[in-house]
């Protein structure tokens, strides 16, 4: 049986998910956070089923850098679980015929309990929690991992009005901003390297972080930081393909795929259309902005064929960048025209 203080977390883990409101994405994120302490996991995943594929779509401590992993149904335990819909555990994956053992060693696991995500009556996902020791989870954690189950599945159910394509969408998208969120943009970002690898093609990786909106959200309230973020997320979408992908990575930070990319030098293009369409002032119950961002890039796979890698080495020519322009100008009083930089 779960003790005392357990389910004490479990009473705490409901009421911030309450705060979350219907941002599923934001929901599948913190549960899995919260799954480490409350079970002594290593790492915990929900993963969503999409077409005959098992996609890692939150993730936290030794899965973390494997978000947007793909495992075949039929061949993991996982698929099992949700073909099932009961719960599935594993006691050691080196040994567990039913296990994607290659994706187990990649993600460095060896236990792990697995329990199906209902939406309308039919198993949509799973989430699972993992152990880089043989033999770690008890009969209670299963039944602790059994709560957060219907916590998420609740927020499934509030958050999608119909069908699987509602879930989809909620699942992978930023609630406040409509672009894809950071499991969707890390699944694209893996997708394009294995692209361009395979097909000796070019893609454009850029990581964007808007300049002083802590200094919005102090000198004006979180209301008009939020109407700032939508505002440039706006603009981010104009100057986009419909074959690149734009995601708010969380917080101020942004991230563009850009795939296609025939020539490397269009990746300059880019920032400069990004520059330009942010010059006119963005106006918001009567003050006056203008949104300033620094941008870095990397380009695959002439920076790397690892995701997490190439995300580093963009940011820190982003940082470079903002650390080169931080003498440019600060927001301004307020009479006068504030500037996001």
């Amino acid at each position: 049986m779960p003790s005392r203080e357990q389910l004490m977390q479990v009473i705490q883990i409901q009421t911030e998910l309450a705060k979350l409101g219907l941002d599923l994405g934001g929901v599948m994120q913190f549960i899995v956070e919260q799954t480490l302490d409350l079970i002594e996991a290593d790492g915990a995943v929900i993963e969503l089923a999409e077409e005959g594929e098992m996609v890692y779509r939150a993730a936290s401590g030794i899965a973390r850098s494997q978000l947007g992993l793909r495992l075949m149904v039929g061949s993991s335990l996982s698929g099992l679980c949700v073909q099932s819909g009961e719960p599935q555990s594993c006691e050691d994956s080196e040994t567990d015929k039913r296990v994607d053992r290659d994706a187990c060693r990649k993600v460095g696991l060896r236990s792990m309990i697995v329990l199906p995500l209902k939406h309308r009556g039919e198993s949509v996902g799973v989430i699972k929690a993992m152990s880089a020791e043989p033999a770690k989870f008890l009969p209670r954690d299963i039944t602790l991992l059994g709560m957060l189950t219907e916590m998420v599945a609740a927020s499934m159910f509030f958050s999608v009005k119909y069908d699987n394509d509602d879930l989809f969408i909620k699942a992978t998208h930023d609630e406040m901003t409509g672009l894809a969120n950071r499991a969707l943009f890390m699944d694209r970002l893996r997708n394009a390297v294995s692209l361009d690898v395979r097909h000796k093609t070019t893609s454009g990786l850029l990581m964007i972080d808007m300049d002083d909106l802590k200094k919005v959200n102090d000198h004006f309230g979180h209301r008009t930081g939020d109407a700032v973020l939508v505002e440039f997320s706006r603009r981010l979408k104009e100057v986009t393909r419909e074959t690149d992908t734009a995601a708010r990575m969380g917080g101020d930070e942004f991230a563009v795929i850009l795939t296609p990319l025939d020539d490397p030098n269009g990746i300059d293009s880019l920032i400069r259309r990004i520059e330009e369409i942010n010059k006119p002032h963005f106006e918001f119950e009567a003050q006056r902005f203008r949104l300033k961002a620094s941008i870095g890039h990397a380009l695959i796979p002439l920076d790397g064929t690892d995701p997490e890698m190439l995300l580093d080495k963009a940011d820190r020519r982003m940082y470079a960048e903002k650390k080169a322009r931080k003498g440019v100008r600060k927001s301004q009083p307020e009479s006068q025209i504030k500037t996001l930089h």
